[in-house]
C-alpha cells in the first residue's frame, strides 16, 4: 500500500492522532486530590499535590530519552514502549496506597508520555508535509485529540471519584485500545539505521538554525504552560476552599469545557489560513484573559466562563507553536 493511499484512510488518521489523547491526561486525576489528602499519613497537602505535578518532570526526562531510543529501536517501537509504560504506571495507584510507590508511578507515567510526546506532532509532517493545508488541519486535529482525551478523562473521573480515589486512575486503561490501533494501522517500519541515515541526509540538505522568532515563541510557550499547568491541580482546592462548588461538578465542567475546545482546535487550519502569524498573539491574549477571570471568580458560573476563555486561547496558541 502506497504512502499516498495510507494517509487518506480514516483509520490511519485516527490511529496516528490517537496517541495524542494522553498528552494532557497526566494531571487529569487532580479532582481526586482532595480525597487523597488523608490517604497518606504523614504527607502534607503539598506532597499530595506533587502527585499531579511530578508527571511533568517525567515528561521532560522522557523527551530527553526519546531521541536515543528512536536511534536504537525506531519511532514505532519507542511509541509502543511509551504507551505500555503509560498503561502500567498510570493504573498502578489503583492497587497500591504507599505514597512513595505511587509517587514513582506518577513520575513514570510522565516518562512514558514523554517518550511519544514529540513524536505525536513530528510524525504528522512525515505524511502530510507536501500539503500545507492538510498539514495545518492535521496539526489542529492533533491538538483536538489532547483536548478530547482530557474531556473523556474528566467525564470518567467525575463518576469514578464517587467510588474512591483509587478508581480515578482507571482512566489510564484507555491506553489499551490506542495501543492496539497504533500497532496495527500506523506503518512505521523504517529500520533505525535508515532513520538515522535519512535524518543525516536531511540535515545536509537543510541547514537548521534558531532565529529570533523561535526564541520568542519558546519563551511565550514556557509562560503559557507555566501558568496553565498549575490551574489543573490547584483548581479543585480553590473550588473547595472558596465554596464555589464540589469536586464532581468541577470535573464534569472540565469535561464539558474540553469538549467545547475541540471545535476550536479542529478549526485551527481555517483560522491559520485567515490570520497566519496573527493567530498566536490573539490566542496568547485570550489565554491571559481566561487566567485573570479564573483568579478573580466570585462564583462557579464566572469560573466556568474563565475556563472556557482559557480553553479557546489555548486551542489557538498551542497548535500555532507546533505548526510555526
Amino acid at each position: 500500500m502506497k504512502e499516498k493511499q495510507i494517509q487518506d484512510h480514516i483509520i490511519f488518521k485516527v490511529s496516528l492522532l490517537s496517541i495524542s489523547l494522553f498528552l494532557m491526561m497526566a494531571p487529569a486525576i487532580s479532582p481526586a486530590l482532595p480525597l487523597m489528602y488523608h490517604a497518606f499519613p504523614g504527607v502534607d497537602k503539598a506532597g499530595v499535590e506533587t502527585l499531579s505535578t511530578i508527571p511533568n518532570i517525567g515528561i521532560v526526562i522522557g523527551l530527553l530519552i526519546s531521541p536515543f531510543l528512536i536511534k536504537f529501536i525506531g519511532e514505532k517501537a519507542t511509541i509502543i514502549l511509551g504507551l505500555i509504560v503509560t498503561l502500567l504506571a498510570g493504573t498502578f495507584p489503583m492497587y497500591n496506597s504507599v505514597y512513595s510507590l505511587v509517587l514513582i508511578s506518577r513520575f513514570l507515567i510522565g516518562a512514558g508520555i514523554g517518550l511519544f510526546n514529540s513524536l505525536a506532532v513530528s510524525l504528522i509532517p512525515q505524511f502530510y508535509s507536501k500539503n500545507e493545508d492538510e498539514l495545518a488541519t492535521m496539526i489542529g486535529f492533533q491538538n483536538v485529540m489532547g483536548g478530547l482525551g482530557a474531556a473523556i478523562a474528566s467525564f470518567l473521573i467525575s463518576y469514578l471519584i464517587t467510588l474512591s480515589w483509587h478508581a480515578a486512575f482507571a482512566i489510564y486503561f484507555l491506553v489499551i485500545p490506542v495501543l492496539i490501533l497504533f500497532t496495527l494501522f500506523v506503518p512505521l517500519h523504517k529500520d533505525p539505521k535508515q532513520v538515522k541515515s535519512s535524518e543525516s541526509s536531511h540535515n545536509k540538505q537543510t541547514k537548521q538554525h534558531i532565529n529570533g522568532k523561535v526564541v520568542l515563541i519558546s519563551i511565550l510557550m514556557f509562560l503559557i504552560f507555566l501558568f496553565y499547568m498549575p490551574v489543573s491541580f490547584k483548581l479543585p482546592t480553590f473550588v473547595v476552599q472558596e465554596r464555589l462548588g464540589n469536586i464532581s461538578e468541577l470535573s464534569l465542567l472540565t469535561g464539558i469545557l474540553n469538549l467545547v475546545s475541540i471545535p476550536i482546535g479542529a478549526s485551527f487550519g481555517f483560522f491559520f489560513k485567515k490570520l497566519h502569524d496573527k493567530i498566536f498573539p490573539i490566542g496568547f491574549g485570550v489565554v491571559a484573559i481566561g487566567l485573570a477571570v479564573i483568579c478573580f471568580s466570585p462564583s462557579f458560573a464566572v469560573l466556568a466562563v474563565g475556563n472556557l476563555v482559557l480553553g479557546v486561547g489555548f486551542g489557538l496558541a498551542v497548535p500555532y507553536m507546533y505548526n510555526g
